[in-house]
């Protein structure tokens, strides 16, 4: 096994990924059946109920071994992920309750862009963007991850609309959807980007059924243009469980 070199870009087959703890145990399964391992997330009992347990409010992957970890649940992660090599960096900023405030994680990260608010961006992500060189895109959204499901370094799919429109001007190829039909816990609905997540480089997996969301055939065609498929991980209906973060590859 090695690291996954991008953020969320896998290449080659997702071995090990850090997935929210709540998932559900049909998913959980499907997943080993698929070969990937799991790390459940920890709480941060900082933040509201429903995002608790995101992985994509307090982790951020950065490159290769590196990650970054709000102060809140470093010391977890820290250990959890010293058996495999990974590079725990504790970040500045810690997760309080309200938005803003617990967002600065909450980041898409790509080959060569980024998109966030970085009004509220941790200190250390900001500086491994601008080392890299990586070009920033600033939206109003901090709920950035949780809103962008990441088909391939240059194709992503939102049902925001300020992203959909600064992204496509990068050049970004972008599907705008129609928003909700996707469950968070307590909330009135969940995010594209917390419901999907790349296992390899041709297969994009959902957590729920694809099929149930009412822009299905859009999304469809859109992820086939870019030669990948559709995988559906269970018969239910979409659940936004924050980013699956992927850890280690084949």
């Amino acid at each position: 096994m090695k690291f996954v070199k991008e953020s969320f870009i896998v290449k080659n087959k997702l071995q090990l990924a850090i997935v929210d703890k709540r998932i559900p145990k049909n998913m959980e399964n499907n997943l080993k059946n698929m070969g990937v391992s799991i790390i459940k997330s920890t709480c941060c009992n900082d933040t509201y109920e429903a995002i608790k347990y995101h992985p994509d409010i307090s982790v951020c992957k950065l490159n290769d071994n590196n990650i970054v970890v709000a102060p809140n649940v470093y010391d977890y992660y820290k250990n959890i992920l010293k058996p495999y090599d990974f590079n725990v960096i504790p970040g500045n900023s810690i997760i309080k309750n309200k938005y803003p405030y617990n967002i600065h994680y909450n980041i898409v990260i790509l080959k060569n862009f980024a998109i966030h608010n970085f009004k509220y961006t941790d200190k250390i992500i900001l500086r491994y963007l601008e080392k890299n060189n990586i070009k920033k895109i600033n939206v109003s959204q901090g709920y950035c991850k949780c809103s962008i499901c990441i088909v391939d370094d240059n194709s992503l799919i939102t049902s925001d609309e300020g992203i959909y429109k600064e992204v496509i001007k990068y050049g970004i190829d972008c599907l705008l959807i129609e928003k909700g039909y996707i469950d968070l816990f307590d909330l009135n609905y969940g995010f594209i980007g917390g419901s999907s997540f790349l296992v390899s480089n041709n297969e994009l997996v959902f957590l729920g059924n694809i099929k149930k969301h009412p822009d299905y055939h859009k999304i469809l065609n859109f992820v086939e243009r870019k030669n990948k498929n559709l995988i559906s991980l269970s018969d239910d209906k979409l659940l936004d469980l924050g980013s699956v973060i992927p850890l280690l590859e084949c």
